[in-house]
C-alpha cells in the first residue's frame, strides 16, 4: 500500500519532505475519526482558523450572552 503524502492547507501541494511538514492540528470529522491538518515549514504562519467556524462560534456566544443577560 503507497503511503498517502500529507497536503498543504495553505497552497494544496503535497508535502514530499518529511521534515518540511508541521503538524497544524486535528479536525474532526462528523461521522469518523477527523484527520491532521498540515501545511509546509514556510506556509504555516500563513494558516488561520476556519472564518465560517469563527463566525458561527461568535453568533452562538453572543446570542447566549443576550439571553442571559
Amino acid at each position: 500500500m503507497t503511503p498517502v503524502l500529507p497536503v498543504c492547507r495553505a497552497c494544496d501541494q503535497p508535502i514530499t519532505d518529511p521534515d518540511d511538514a508541521v503538524c497544524l492540528g486535528h479536525e474532526m470529522g462528523s461521522s469518523g475519526p477527523g484527520w491532521d491538518l498540515w501545511a509546509h515549514r514556510a506556509h504555516a504562519h500563513l494558516v488561520g482558523p476556519d472564518p465560517d467556524a469563527t463566525r458561527i462560534l461568535a453568533r452562538v456566544l453572543a446570542a447566549k450572552a443576550l439571553w442571559r443577560a
